[in-house]
């Protein structure tokens, strides 16, 4: 009953606010909508630390059935589901909160007009439909759910609907993920076809046969496994805007920020990273598309980051930002360390989201001016919402102790990832980028934060004379979320990166004891071994090598723990030979580090470029001219689609309206109804004579005709 008063709440909030609120006024309808999601937060938060305890999916209704098609409603319940369950509710309840500040006074509407109501409907559609996603049991209930967030989506980046920018983006965004959506439903109506249901435990069983068998796909035969899995990602890639589909993030800036937060920080965008985590079984038996989503999201880590060193407006640095980390998710996913995606995705939503609600309190606070370049100097108008985001910027930066489990949650999640892609990679692709993405990352945080709080004031002097801090109700959450970013790292860090029997006992999957002699480790966990004790001195090593110490240190031979069980047992799989996650705690220590040189290095150079020498970056900006404009201009991939795929599109609508439908359609339509039909109208009026004679011969002359035909036709027939 718990898991159906969660889901269906912020539907029955969407409801009433949406159809009722000429009844329950505006007040009402922002008090109801934001009081369900505060009850879905609190029961989200009390199944997450209970665990999942119901045995089996619990089911709403019968839905879809036809032969072997079975689409029943129900909620699937493990640890990936109340995961995203406090992910989704939690910030969308202090979305709401929020909303009742940031949306008092709007200037996009007027006096008169009702705006609240259909803002927190929506706001509430979306968090029922993200649930929809994430409790699904078979994948058209998902895809119900993926296609939900989407409209949604549209409706609330649209909401400013006079602002033709606001409706471009809207359309942009719906019409960017149909692309990836159209790979989503391959993948869905591949998996039936060949597993002959949709039920993702069936599914789960059969991922080891899948493997093994082919699947012909444009005119080629394929591995199934391998590209069933690609097609899931593609869907991926739409959703949680990776590099290719990732355009219609930035211009989705142009929704109220609030929707920022919620949406393109901490739920949707992170629908991609769940539905990789959530096939982990179909995933671990498809090498070659897990190697294409370790290159995609790296190659997006570094993509967004760099892109967001020189951008201005203060959402679209973040909203590059959350790009960017997606990519992380990502590269973690695709090397089989799912609970540390999940631990990303986990502590990303509260500083994201923080990120994002302290800049909404900046632009409210500023008079809705965006430019970073018009701020400056903020931090004693504005003292509570730069400590926020002062938090916000430590925690996605990844500022802690290195080689302990003390710090903000960015530090202990992002290097997870980090260890992790090294682990997955031997020190690949994927690892230079993430870290190269690090140090970038900390340079534009920090950019952002020294540009609107630090210096001297710029921009219109009177916007800054009247800067004032938002209203508490605006600012709670900025509060609570900063508890998040600054201890969800530490809180859960054994559960989703320790030793592996405790992420497996988190997660809920089975796991057994493997001895492996000290050689067939190798050179980093020789290392590791040579210091006797060296787990003492390194947290990393420590969570991992606590059965280790229970073993004399001097034998060769050491237990360590591998995840067991078959595919679908548990909230997520490891194949046999999946030993990343163990493997990540033995790198060597300069990788450990690296993400906090990167992230010192970031910093040094933002202080050296906008505290000491505030008139370098402009400098440097002339001299690198190409370059700058190049990532000023996103890399020219608006352009580059814009020429490959709008233009043509645009002229052969054209072609269509003014030839095919102007010439042929309309042309075929006027000359029947202006020259042919008056033609025959002419000549039956000549037929029409008076005399009667006429017409007994035309009756004659049919009657014989009419003879003829039954004799040569055999009239019998």
């Amino acid at each position: 009953m718990i898991y159906k008063i969660i889901l269906f709440a912020p539907l029955i909030g969407a409801i009433i606010a949406g159809f009722g609120w000429r009844v329950i006024g505006d007040k009402g309808a922002q008090w109801l909508t934001t009081g369900l999601l505060m009850l879905a937060a609190l029961l989200s938060w009390v199944v997450f630390l209970q665990g999942a305890t119901e045995a089996e999916a619990v089911h709403i209704m019968t839905w879809v059935q036809s032969g072997t098609l079975d689409t029943s409603w129900s909620i699937r319940v493990d640890r990936l589901t109340t995961i995203m369950l406090i992910v989704i509710n939690t910030v969308s309840a202090l979305v709401h909160l929020y909303s009742m500040g940031y949306m008092a006074h709007d200037e996009n509407f007027g006096d008169n007009e009702s705006y609240r109501p259909r803002f927190f409907a929506y706001l509430s559609l979306f968090t029922f439909a993200m649930l929809m996603l994430v409790t699904a049991d078979n994948l058209l209930q998902m895809f119900f759910g993926w296609e939900g967030v989407g409209l949604a989506s549209y409706l609330l980046i649209g909401f400013y609907f006079r602002k033709p920018s606001a409706n471009a983006a809207a359309i942009k965004a719906f019409v960017v993920n149909r692309v990836g959506d159209f790979g989503f439903v391959l993948g869905i109506a591949g998996l039936y076809f060949m597993t002959d249901s949709i039920k993702l435990d069936e599914i789960f069983a059969m991922a080891p046969e899948l493997a093994n068998m082919t699947l012909t796909f444009l005119w080629a035969d394929w591995n199934a496994a391998n590209v069933l899995a690609f097609l899931l990602f593609v869907g991926a890639m739409g959703k949680s805007a990776q590099l290719f589909l990732h355009t219609w993030l930035p211009d989705a800036m142009e929704g109220p920020t609030p929707v920022s937060a919620l949406i393109h920080a901490a739920t949707m965008v992170t629908a991609g990273v769940f539905l990789v985590c959530r096939m982990s079984p179909l995933m671990e038996y498809a090498p070659e598309a897990t190697g294409f989503i370790t290159f995609i999201g790296a190659s997006t880590a570094f993509f967004a980051a760099t892109v967001g060193l020189v951008q201005n407006d203060i959402k679209r640095v973040i909203a590059y930002s959350t790009c960017s980390q997606l990519g992380y998710m990502f590269v973690a996913a695709g090397v089989g360390v799912y609970s540390v995606a999940m631990f990303h995705l986990f502590t990303h939503a509260f500083f994201k989201a923080m990120l994002f609600l302290g800049a909404g309190s900046v632009i409210h606070g500023m008079h809705h001016e965006q430019d970073m370049r018009n701020y400056g100097g903020l931090r004693k108008k504005l003292p509570y919402t730069f400590w926020a985001m002062m938090i916000g910027t430590l925690a996605i930066t990844g500022v802690g102790i290195p080689l302990t489990t003390i710090g903000f949650a960015g530090f202990l999640s992002k290097d997870a990832v980090i260890e992790s892609a090294y682990a997955g990679t031997n020190g690949g692709y994927a690892f230079w980028m993430l870290v190269i993405a690090a140090l970038f990352t900390s340079f534009y945080s920090w950019r952002l934060m020294f540009l609107t709080f630090y210096g001297e004031a710029r921009g219109d002097k009177h916007t800054h004379e009247h800067a004032h801090e938002s209203p508490t109700v605006m600012l709670v959450p900025l509060g609570v979320l900063a508890m998040g970013a600054v201890f969800a790292g530490m809180l859960w860090y054994n559960d989703f990166f320790g030793k592996t029997e405790k992420v497996a006992k988190f997660f809920d999957v089975p796991y057994h004891a493997e001895e492996h002699h000290g050689e067939e480790h190798g050179d980093d966990h020789a290392k590791a071994d040579d210091h006797g004790d060296d787990a003492g001195h390194d947290d990393h090593a420590e969570e991992t090598n606590v059965a280790d110490k229970a073993d004399d240190h001097g034998k060769d031979a050491k237990p360590h723990y591998v995840l067991a069980g078959e595919p679908g047992e548990g909230a997520i799989y490891a194949a046999m030979g999946n030993d990343v996650l163990n493997e990540a705690h033995y790198v060597p220590k300069w990788v450990k580090t690296s993400p906090f040189i990167a992230m010192l290095i970031g910093f040094v150079i933002a202080v050296w470029f906008y505290i000491w020498n505030p008139s370098l970056p402009g400098r440097l900006a002339e001299v690198q001219r190409p370059l700058y404009l190049f990532l000023l201009n996103k890399w020219y991939f608006d352009e580059i689609y814009d020429f490959l795929f709008v233009r043509p599109a645009k002229r052969i609508a054209h072609f269509l309206w003014k030839r095919g439908d102007g010439t042929v359609i309309d042309g075929t339509l006027n000359g029947v109804a202006m020259g042919i039909v008056p033609f025959f109208t002419r000549l039956a009026g000549r037929a029409q004579s008076g005399y009667i004679f006429t017409y007994a011969f035309a009756m004659v002359i049919g009657i014989a005709v009419f003879v003829t035909w039954m004799t040569l036709s055999g009239g019998a027939h």
